[in-house]
């Protein structure tokens, strides 16, 4: 008998997948690894949820989130066709990379378009690590660059100069305001460099929610321009997984052919559109977090960590006195999570997400403790 390794494609057998944030196993973590919102949902949206829990359960969701699609058209100023609902923004993601991006099925034909960009996704580093994994997973091409040592973007023209962006990349992710940095990126910049590119870009605003300012307006004026956005980091969604597209019809209707049917279910939709209508409610919540995420900023810079400027819900900082790995570990001993990635442009630094005060407090505290006696 064959064993079952011989069965399975090359490509995947080769395939590094996505790690995801550690999920807790013991009770009583503060968990501050994931991003997500420490606030539940508004009374409006449980209410909503709950009262769908009848019958409907055995019937299939609309099949392309009709009524979601008309009153995020109706909040964005455009058209229903100018949108796309999916499973989480990261179905939307792969999506994209199956739409617009030429898999490689040899090597010569992976120089070839490489060159040409007609198989090439493209993403500044450090950025979403998703990214690499959807383009392994179709087997196209990868173009990372680096950031500044800042992690604010590169200028326009220092790009076309080094020659290592590729104008003619099939599909660019750009996160914005950046993961796992924080740094949030002006809308003009972000046009200049949509108006320079001639492949499809997918600007991510995942977080846009904390930032100064969104490019939402960059998706409906150019062609070739898509804004990514989710129920999940700010309208603490997570468990429904609802995420969208808004761009260009045209873009928009081709990914609709490729989509699964019925891909977002029923009770995802009902609260997405509770979510829309009660958007006072999340938007006091933003302010307590981008609070929140100022205060935590202060009081560890006192304690000698560097933290980047940030306009997520999460800062990235540098630990004083040990590794930012050794911190992990001493703080998940303490019960508090927070998120440690082992790629060199990043692994000096922690990603903390922003919690309730009172967690922030007690990771203050704990990390007071820490660095008084070098505790476990």
């Amino acid at each position: 008998m064959k064993r079952p390794s011989s069965l399975i494609r090359p490509l995947v057998r080769e395939l590094h997948p996505y790690v995801y944030g550690e999920q807790p196993k013991i009770k009583g973590l503060v968990k501050l690894n994931t991003n997500e919102n420490p606030f539940p949902p508004s009374p409006k949206v449980l209410r909503a949820v709950q009262s769908a829990m009848d019958g409907r359960l055995r019937l299939y969701p609309n099949p392309t989130a009709q009524l979601l699609r008309e009153k995020l058209a109706k909040l964005h100023r455009c058209e229903p066709d100018n949108i796309i609902i999916g499973n989480g923004s990261d179905e939307l993601l792969a999506l994209a990379v199956r739409c617009f991006v030429e898999p490689q099925p040899n090597s010569k034909l992976k120089t070839q378009n490489s060159k040409l960009g007609k198989a090439t996704v493209q993403y500044f580093v450090p950025s979403y690590s998703l990214y690499p994994v959807l383009a392994d997973i179709h087997g196209a091409a990868k173009n990372p660059v680096p950031l500044r040592p800042d992690f604010r973007l590169p200028a326009l023209a220092d790009l076309k100069r080094a020659k290592t962006w590729n104008f003619n990349a099939a599909l660019t992710f750009l996160t914005t305001p950046n993961a796992p940095s924080g740094c949030g990126y002006r809308a003009s910049d972000l046009e200049k460099l949509c108006r320079a590119q001639r492949g499809v870009v997918v600007l991510d605003e995942a977080y846009v929610d904390f930032a100064n300012e969104n490019a939402l307006k960059l998706g409906l004026k150019f062609p070739h321009v898509l804004v990514a956005r989710t129920f999940s980091k700010a309208y603490s969604l997570c468990f429904q997984r609802v995420g969208y597209f808004v761009g260009n019809a045209g873009l928009i209707a081709a990914l609709h052919k490729i989509r699964d049917s019925y891909n977002v279910n029923g009770l995802g939709q009902i609260a997405a559109e509770a979510t829309l209508d009660d958007l006072a409610f999340y938007r006091a919540n933003f302010k307590r977090i981008i609070e929140t995420r100022e205060w935590l900023s202060r009081e560890l810079s006192l304690l000698g960590f560097r933290v980047f400027p940030s306009q997520t819900n999460f800062i990235l900082a540098q630990p004083p006195r040990f590794t930012a790995k050794d911190w992990l570990q001493k703080l998940r001993d303490q019960k508090i999570l927070v998120r440690w990635f082992s790629s060199p442009e990043v692994s000096r630094y922690l990603r903390i997400t922003i919690g309730t005060r009172a967690e922030m407090e007690t990771l203050v505290r704990t990390v007071s403790k820490i660095l008084r006696h070098g505790e476990n």
